[in-house]
């Protein structure tokens, strides 16, 4: 074992092992849905057998997005950033309780959430949008997850700054400055949410206010929804920068380039939700320009990060003897499932950047807006880039955090597999299916008008996500046994932190440097959605009496 490397106490793996058991046991869950909508598409409706138990199509489709995109995500990411910030700084938490009142918070949450949704009172989406309306229980739930994290967020930014005042002068390993910028920008970006469940959802479904006003309502939900998709990425952009390059047998690139591409993260990540309100009419169309510009511009890190992250791979491919143009590639470590995991994530990823692209076009979004394109496109992201990431990171992390070695690895690399296929067939018939104007949201398997040219394509949406159903079971049946198996063997694992080619004291001063990023977030914030909020909140119209459709 690394001698550099700082090893957790054994509470605080217990800890981190708290937050991964809760998001494995919610990807679990949610993942079962997953398929019933893919079959469902396809022409197989399982649904009326699974009555009363669940009621709907809808109400599984919530339980999907709510399980897999909020909470599998939000209590892993809590759980690394922590290990994270420990780890990268060589010190305990500055105040471990208010971390563990942070997450139980969070599990409160999310008991009060699901509640009603597993009632069918909340089969409103995991996007919540009024005029539909949840039991306030859902919208009290979901505001204790957001409040937990940032009580556990709050919890780094007290561990860096005391680590700061102890070593002045010295530049924040990488690792731990990327695990505060996130936390960062989710304590920012989450404004928008928390406005808009506390100041109208909250009081409307505990009948204090008669209606929304579902303009208001969108403007808020995507201030956050879409910096929502930085805060799953940058964790897993957190190990493919700082982690895998050592995995890989190599070294991190540039640790300037890596600051840099979290810095304009966070720069960029909020002001650009307009892009998903094009077809909003009370948008102006000035604002959705400016934030259709402010979309393509965190394009550039991105690509920062895409070369970045090569460049590294290739450094270690060649370590490991790989020649020729190419030859680096296959001489990486494919037989690994945390390296191989991660390496299917960044191929998908790619893929579901070039569709983004494409969303963030005003013209061609009036095309593909609201149809299965953009589910195509946000299974490439969070169901790839970040799914497929944690479960890279999961197969060092559940053996370091139980002291026992990884049982068989070729299950998890099987895993990875079939969910990397599996992927490809279902994004690419979604994404088709998008462009033959199939609507989202909509179960489309037994609908009357379903035109013969999508057939074929409905039924690759079956056939991918069931193979991606067997990759995720054999993903959980690997770490639960790891977790609980009484045959593992033991072993030492260590945290696989990265080493950058030069020396990170020679990274300039501004980029370790909160102060000017900060200001230059906000002011881009107020110009981009100030004067859109102060004319949208001074016109503001509750007049949306919202209902329970499902």
């Amino acid at each position: 074992m690394s001698a550099n490397t700082y090893q957790l106490s054994q509470e605080d793996k217990k800890f981190v092992g708290l937050h991964i058991f809760f998001a494995v046991l919610a990807l679990s869950i949610g993942t079962l849905f997953g398929p019933l909508q893919a079959l469902e598409h396809s022409g197989l409706d399982l649904y009326p057998y699974l009555q009363p138990l669940f009621k709907s199509y809808y109400q599984g489709l919530t339980l999907h997005g709510v399980l897999n995109a909020l909470v599998w995500t939000t209590f892993f990411i809590t759980g690394f950033l922590t290990l994270v910030v420990i780890v990268g700084l060589k010190r305990e938490l500055r105040y471990p309780k208010l971390n563990r009142v942070g997450f139980w918070t969070m599990v409160v949450g999310l008991v009060m959430a699901a509640i009603p949704i597993l009632l069918n009172e909340a089969s409103v989406l995991y996007t919540f949008y009024p005029p539909l309306k949840a039991h306030w229980a859902f919208y009290l739930g979901l505001t204790l997850v957001v409040v937990g994290s940032w009580i556990e967020g709050y919890g780094f930014f007290f561990t860096f700054a005391a680590w700061r005042k102890e070593n002045p002068g010295v530049r924040s390993p990488f690792i731990a400055l990327a695990a505060v910028i996130t936390m960062g920008m989710w304590q920012i970006a989450t404004l928008g949410v928390a406005a808009e469940i506390l100041t109208m959802l909250l009081p409307w479904s505990l009948g204090l206010i008669e209606g929304t006003d579902p303009q208001l309502a969108r403007t808020y939900f995507w201030f956050t929804g879409h910096p929502l998709v930085y805060f799953w990425l940058l964790p897993a952009y957190i190990s493919w920068y700082g982690m895998l390059p050592k995995q890989a047998g190599g070294k991190l690139f540039s640790d300037s380039l890596g600051r840099f591409a979290f810095w304009l993260f966070f720069l960029l990540s909020v002001p650009l939700g307009f892009h998903h309100q094009y077809v909003d009419p009370g948008v102006p169309a000035g604002w959705k320009f400016l934030h259709a510009l402010l979309t393509y511009s965190v394009f550039f890190p991105s690509m920062l990060t895409a070369f970045t992250v090569i460049a590294s791979l290739e450094y270690a491919g060649r370590q490991n003897g790989g020649k020729g143009l190419l030859g680096w590639i296959r001489a990486l470590p494919w037989n690994n499932p945390s390296v191989s995991a991660q390496l299917f994530a960044g191929i998908l990823f790619f893929f579901g950047g070039i569709s983004g692209l494409a969303n963030a076009s005003y013209n061609v979004n009036l095309v593909l807006h609201n149809t299965a394109w953009v589910p195509g496109h946000f299974h490439l992201t969070v169901a790839s880039a970040v799914t497929l990431s944690f479960w890279g990171i999961s197969y060092w992390l559940v053996p370091y955090i139980t002291g026992k070695k990884l049982l068989n690895e070729k299950t998890a690399t099987w895993a990875n597999w079939l969910w990397f296929i599996g992927m490809i067939i279902f994004s690419n018939a979604m994404h088709v299916l998008g462009l033959l104007g199939a609507p989202r949201r909509t179960p489309l398997g037994l609908a009357p008008y379903i035109p013969e040219e999508w057939s074929g394509h409905l039924l690759r949406v079956g056939i991918g996500g069931s193979i991606m159903f067997i990759g995720a079971v054999l993903f959980v049946v690997t770490v639960a046994r790891t977790a609980w198996s009484k045959k593992a063997e033991p072993a030492e694992v260590e945290v696989p932190v990265a080493e950058a080619i030069h020396d990170p004291q020679d990274t300039p001063q501004w980029l370790d440097a909160f102060k000017p990023w900060l200001i230059g977030t906000i002011a881009l914030i107020i110009i981009a959605y100030g004067p859109q909020l102060v004319d949208q909140i001074a016109n503001i119209s509750l007049n949306a009496p919202g209902g329970k459709v499902w």
